[in-house]
């Protein structure tokens, strides 16, 4: 009778023993891994989605996916008229184009300024009409925000926006939809100036510069500080770097779009909640 022969673990054995602190580590990696996908996944569920799929939930323009050395210069008007002239003769001497995101009260107390405004061949968008926060708006009061102030724009200059920007930066899903749903492509920025904050000239152009890239959508106010001290000293440096300047509308997809998770905007179609 054949004597059953057993099986011989030692190299296994040694090979263990030699590996352990390798296998150890790997282990530990790999746990730290499971643990922060769980974690991006359950505080910050955003985060995990692909740069190349759409996003979630509706969302505004933020900026615009273009190989084309062209961006979008924007100037929110909620207060103050003191600078327009100046603003709009620096556009005129470099033969640029922009858009002028105005607020109902600031068109009640200065109609001469929107008149002009449009006759420099400036683009007008909807600020809304009173600068509340539209997140805490029903759908009826948004409505009304969005046609109060158009109603006065196509009254002092023919034409009626169609681009909306709300105030404070601040929506929901309610609000991106209704403005959408009355015929309002919703446009925020990805490049702030942050010349509210009043820095001074040389932070407001750094911080352009740096963040600038094609398809940038930049946030300027019509009345703040340093404006017409910091925008010539802008403008030319974007126009050196061989970028072109054009209206909000003009640099926005026109047709069908979809939008990623940080607000690119992208031509052509993807299912998701925007396109």
């Amino acid at each position: 009778m054949r004597k059953t022969q057993r099986p011989d673990f030692t190299r296994a054995v040694q090979w263990l023993s030699k590996h352990m602190t390798t296998l150890t580590q790997a282990c530990l990696v790999l746990c730290l891994a499971l643990i922060s996908v769980a974690y991006i996944r359950i505080f910050n569920p955003t985060a995990s989605e692909s740069a190349f799929s759409p996003a979630s939930r509706p969302l505004p323009i933020y900026n615009v996916d273009t190989q084309e050395k062209k961006i979008a210069i924007s100037f929110d008007a909620a207060w103050g008229e003191e600078k327009t002239d100046e603003i709009l003769q620096i556009l005129k001497d470099r033969d640029i184009e922009t858009t002028f995101f105005l607020v109902g009260y600031w068109v009640d107390k200065y109609p001469d300024r929107v008149r002009q405004i449009a006759e420099a061949g400036h683009e007008i968008g909807n600020h809304s009409n009173t600068h509340p926060h539209m997140s805490e708006l029903s759908e009826a009061q948004i409505v009304q925000e969005l046609n109060d102030l158009s109603d006065k724009v196509e009254a002092l200059t023919g034409t009626r926006p169609t681009l909306f920007r709300p105030p404070y930066g601040d929506y929901d899903d309610e609000v991106v939809l209704t403005a959408r749903k009355n015929g309002y492509e919703v446009v925020q920025w990805n490049v702030d100036s942050l010349d509210w904050k009043n820095l001074g000239v040389t932070p407001m152009v750094e911080r352009v510069m740096k963040n600038l890239a094609p398809g940038a959508i930049v946030l300027f106010h019509n009345n703040s500080q340093y404006i017409t001290e910091a925008l010539p000293i802008i403008l030319d440096a974007i126009l050196e770097e061989g970028y072109e300047i054009v209206p909000v509308s003009e640099l926005i997809v026109d047709g069908e779009y979809w939008i990623d998770h940080t607000g690119k905007q992208y031509a052509g179609t993807v299912g998701g909640a925007n396109g």
